[in-house]
């Protein structure tokens, strides 16, 4: 049964709710820790990548577990409803510390309140994800449904990464970050009551959970994309990581350019996050389209060619003075970045067809789990490596927002925003063209 307008765009409406604690938490909580609670980058990267991993404990389990949930609304809902709540909660608790602790008590009310939003973060996204190979096996559908999410993830990458800063500019980090709790919640609720007619997908055999794993490994394409797609998202996450110090350091506004105006007002962290989503939302139809002309694995590779241009145009750029210049090539780092954010997420329900063909097991959920395993264990890493990175080059932490830094941390900064992740965006694409598309013309004929 092919799906409505409106159940492919409800569908894609939940990852605007999920993607705001992924930005905030790629984004925010690094910066936060160094900038504003006086942190050693290397502790707040080491202790954020910690939680991370204690992320990716709970993941096989929740999907296994909503596998074999039942109720009147199906496997995945009551897993988004009540995971949306936790996430929600989570987020805005790792912002409030209490005035008057000390700096281990700010580290751990961070850490405590950081865990709840990731258990959360997947009780929501393991189900959504697994959705996605259940209500439709058209791989043409699966594509529009994939640009409806990347659209509103765009929309959610630009809760997170502008208007959060923007209000806790105003209001502070914990007020901002409850002011847009709504959105978050309400994205994935009118997510799970647009999709409630859409097909569930047949029950999967009582199998164990060595089993239903054991089937998922033996996919060949579909562990070397979870592979391929984990590399992609340390490069992009390191990205995301560095940016907030970009902002600061790297970006400063002369007042002279014509997006100088809305840099002061909105902050120039926000004005570059909110171009880099301009770019994304144009870019969702044009990688439908090329997916569908030159087939999925082409326009990826065409993406992230794409992609490795403009970083190493921005070190180019950077740092500098004129925000609009730097603003026009978020634009197109966002129109590159959707390649990287749309094509993976509509490849892997197809390579979970082969599994379904030849075992007659429906796994989504231990799909889903292995899948955002790869991307957790990247944006679990992203975090320390650019905390020791920045680290071994001087780089001081403050409670004020911004102190002055060396000449040499300042270029590692701008390395590691650019250069670097370009370099591993360029390992991936070899990986993409000479190992993974051989094989994923042999497994799917």
């Amino acid at each position: 049964m092919a799906l409505s307008l409106g159940q492919k765009a409800g569908w894609g409406l939940a990852d605007m709710g999920i993607v705001v604690f992924v930005i905030v938490k790629q984004l925010l909580i690094l910066t936060f820790l160094t900038a504003f609670l006086g942190v050693p980058v290397g502790i707040a990267g080491f202790v954020t990548t910690a939680v991370l991993v204690f992320d990716m404990v709970t993941d096989p389990l929740v999907g296994y577990l909503s596998d074999r949930t039942e109720s009147r609304w199906g496997r995945r809902a009551p897993w988004m409803f009540w995971g949306a709540l936790v996430m929600a909660a989570g987020t805005v608790g790792m912002f409030a510390v209490p005035s008057g602790f000390s700096s281990t008590g700010n580290l751990l009310w961070v850490i405590a309140f950081f865990l709840v939003a990731t258990v959360g973060f997947t009780m929501v996204a393991i189900p959504y994800s697994a959705q996605a190979g259940e209500i439709t096996d058209d791989p043409k559908e699966r594509s529009s449904m994939t640009g409806f999410r990347m659209a509103f993830a765009s929309v959610g990458i630009l809760i997170g990464g502008a208007l959060i800063p923007g209000l806790a500019g105003s209001f502070g980090y914990a007020m901002a970050t409850l002011m847009v709790t709504p959105l978050m919640v309400g994205a994935i609720w009118i997510s799970i009551f647009a999709t409630r007619n859409a097909p569930r997908g047949e029950a999967p055999e009582e199998v164990s959970l060595g089993k239903a794993f054991g089937l998922v490994a033996s996919n060949k394409p579909f562990m070397v994309l979870v592979v391929l797609y984990g590399v992609m998202t340390l490069a992009v996450a390191l990205i995301t990581a560095g940016l907030p110090f970009g902002a600061i350091y790297l970006i400063l506004d002369n007042g002279e350019t014509a997006l100088s105006g809305a840099a002061q007002a909105l902050s120039v962290l926000s004005l570059m996050f909110a171009a880099f989503v301009v770019g994304a939302i144009l870019s969702q139809a044009v990688w439908v389209l090329l997916s569908h002309r030159i087939g999925k694995v082409g326009a990826l590779s065409i993406g992230l060619a794409l992609y490795m241009v403009l970083l190493y145009v921005l070190n180019m750029a950077l740092p500098s003075v004129n925000v609009t210049a730097i603003a026009g090539l978020f634009v197109i780092a966002g129109f590159t970045n959707g390649a990287y954010q749309q094509i993976p997420w509509a490849i892997f329900p197809d390579l979970m067809d082969i599994t379904r063909k030849e075992s007659g097991i429906a796994l989504e959920g231990a799909f889903s789990a292995i899948w955002l395993f790869g991307q957790k264990l990247a944006n679990a890493l992203a975090p320390a490596v650019l905390g020791l990175i920045l680290a071994s080059a001087g780089w001081q932490e403050t409670t004020e927002g911004a102190v002055d830094q060396s000449v040499e941390a300042l270029a590692t900064l701008q390395d590691s925003i650019t250069l670097i992740p370009a370099s591993i965006l360029g390992v991936a694409l070899l990986a993409l063209i000479f190992i993974y598309l051989p094989m994923q013309r042999r497994a799917l004929g």
